[in-house]
């Protein structure tokens, strides 16, 4: 049996927790509660508080997110990963218990239903109390949880994580959370109970209680350096995001609530608290050896995000009720981004001591087919290909469209247009063709191949003539059918033959499908099929008498660090498109071509080999 008040009674619940709001929810429906004679107005005003306070701390995890405005200023340089984001994924239980003591307050001292809007003289007594009581009281609370049985019971799994964020401050257990509770009510309570107390005072004590807590824990150094130099007195008034940091790296420092004034008094304040703030203010920009350069799928997936819902972004992409109710505001974003935006850094992990980045065009996958915006998105890409090549990066790896062969010719664009870049383009499509064809079976005699005279397509009907196969080529050009098979060897062009029609491969169990397949045209394949694809978006999985592949991706290897979301199109964690994983595979092995325009189809087993020798597995 565990430590008393050390698990959360509604840990099996899971999403339905939110149901334990369900009675509040109902009275204030009921009695119309949100009218300003309600008699039970105390019901929606309670609701909304607790509303905003759980927007606190998800704004500021947004911001904590947002690495193109602050990464220069993070205080620990590493990426959340998915066991921290599964660890925090109830950070919010904490809000749940302390709204239940505030609806028991509410009944026990009827009186705090009928507060008066506003009286300053309450803000006073308030702020009296804060200083002279709670901040005390839990300067004395935090340093007892960091001894012995307390510390091993309750206090070590708020210090489990490596790397704070907002949601860490609700990575406690119910105790302390209890005791937090009280804290926060001592200044509200003195203030009511002096006569002085109001509705505004109660939602600025406890929204600004909030956000000084979620700022503590956001990892991005907020305050300007100079600010404590100018007014040296503010040291001791308000601690920074580095200094609740310093707590972290060092238990035995840095105990405050808010105010280092307690530690100074305490013994306890870090020395190298301001000079460490002072240098994470100023910033620092971290140089990835590799980066990734993505854009957006569409409207409904771009909220896929870690910026807009971390532990969303952590799971594989679904569609959810939110994300409909919130399309809307995703779609004026969308237009925002389109008319103002420059692509910007998305994300960071480390592999074996390297930095890694996605950057993200902002451009969503429909602009691609849209003649008119050409121009731009290659204005985009070429932009960032230049600042990573001038930034020192080794390799920039095309994402999906930011390659697609009438966009750019593969990259290629960007090579001939700039020969002397030091960056390496690639478009990582070599690994992509590997992945494909690892995948079919060892003695298959005959396959049925749709895209066939697209960058894959050729390069999949290359490979397979050699070793022997009948590629069945499904195109309408004759022109582009022999311009394939005349790149085969000799004794190798028997094996590609053209068709024209579906029916040709009524008899073939291995479709190959680089171009989009209806139902209707599916139904041409025989029962037992098996669709491999490498077509965007994957074709719908009509058939139940025959097996569907997945898009060609990779597992990341398992020493990658700080890896917390998702890539799009429902991809499995750690798992990345096999353009991702190409573009790493070139960065870990050093090559220094450009790897732009077609496939070449005699590298395709030695990226294969490499990519396994780096760890990286079939997804």
């Amino acid at each position: 049996m565990g430590a008393p008040l050390a698990s959360w009674p509604w840990d099996n619940l899971g999403s339905y927790k939110y149901l334990l709001y369900g009675p509040l929810v109902a009275k204030a429906v009921a009695s119309r509660a949100w009218e300003s004679g309600s008699p039970d107005r105390w019901c929606f005003l309670l609701l909304l508080l607790f509303l905003l306070r759980g927007t606190t701390y998800h704004l500021w995890c947004d911001f904590s997110n947002m690495l193109f405005l602050n990464r220069r200023r993070q205080i620990v340089r590493d990426g959340v990963d998915f066991e921290q984001v599964d660890k925090e994924w109830h950070w919010d239980n904490f809000l749940i218990l302390q709204f239940w003591v505030a609806a028991m307050a509410m009944y026990a001292f009827p009186s705090l239903r009928h507060l008066p809007l506003w009286d300053a003289r309450g803000v006073a007594v308030a702020l009296l109390f804060h200083v002279a009581a709670t901040e005390p009281l839990f300067y004395l609370l935090h340093r007892a949880l960091h001894r012995g049985q307390l510390f091993s019971d309750y206090h070590s799994l708020h210090h489990s994580v490596k790397v704070l964020q907002p949601p860490t401050a609700g990575l406690a257990t119910p105790l302390e959370h209890l005791a937090m509770a009280v804290l926060m009510a001592v200044p509200m309570a003195a203030a009511c109970a002096a006569g002085l107390g109001s509705t505004w005072l109660l939602f600025g004590y406890t929204l600004v209680f909030d956000f000084l807590r979620a700022m503590s824990h956001c990892n991005v150094e907020v305050f300007p350096g100079g600010l404590f130099q100018a007014v040296p007195a503010l040291r001791y008034l308000i601690g920074t995001p580095t200094y609740h940091t310093i707590h972290h790296m060092n238990k035995d420092t840095n105990f405050c609530l808010f105010m280092p004034l307690f530690d100074l008094l305490g013994g306890t304040l870090n020395d190298k608290s301001w000079e460490m703030q002072k240098k994470n203010s100023a910033g620092t920009e971290d140089i990835p050896g590799f980066v990734f350069l993505a854009h957006v799928v569409d409207v409904m997936s771009s909220m896929h995000s870690r910026m807009t819902r971390r532990s969303y972004a952590s799971s594989p992409y679904t569609p959810t009720l939110l994300s409909v109710l919130y399309w809307p505001l995703a779609l004026v974003a969308m237009f925002m981004l389109w008319a103002w935006a420059n692509t910007f850094v998305y994300s960071h992990l480390r592999l074996r001591g390297r930095l890694l980045h996605t950057w993200v065009v902002p451009r969503y996958g429909f602009q691609y087919f849209l003649p008119f915006a050409h121009d731009g998105i290659n204005r985009q890409i070429e932009t960032a290909i230049l600042k990573a090549d001038e930034m020192g990066v080794k390799v920039i790896s095309l994402a999906a469209l930011n390659k697609n062969e009438a966009l750019n010719g593969g990259g290629a664009l960007f090579v001939k247009k700039h020969p002397g870049l030091r960056v390496r383009v690639v478009h990582g499509n070599t690994l992509t063709a590997a992945v494909i064809l690892k995948e079919i079976p060892a003695g298959t005699a005959e396959v049925f191949l749709t895209g066939a005279t697209s960058k894959l397509g050729r390069a999949i009907a290359l490979y397979l003539c050699r070793k022997g196969v009948r590629v069945m080529m499904l195109t309408a050009s004759e022109e582009r059918f022999r311009k394939v098979q005349e790149e085969a060897p000799a004794e190798a062009q028997q094996h590609l033959v053209r068709v024209t029609k579906y029916q040709s491969a009524q008899h073939c169990k291995t479709w190959i499908v680089g171009k989009w397949l209806s139902p209707r045209e599916q139904l041409w394949a025989p029962a037992g099929t098996h669709f491999h694809q490498f077509v965007v978006p994957p074709i719908l999985r009509f058939r139940r008498d025959c097996t569907y592949g997945s898009l060609a991706a990779m597992r990341l290897p398992a020493d990658v660090q700080g890896l917390g979301t998702c890539e799009q199109y429902t991809l499995d964690r750690g798992v990345v498109h096999a353009c991702h994983a190409g573009g790493l595979v070139h960065f870990l092995e050093g090559y220094e071509h450009h790897e732009v325009g077609a496939i070449d189809v005699d590298r395709i087993d030695v990226v294969w080999e490499a990519a396994l020798r780096h760890g990286l597995r079939p997804a």
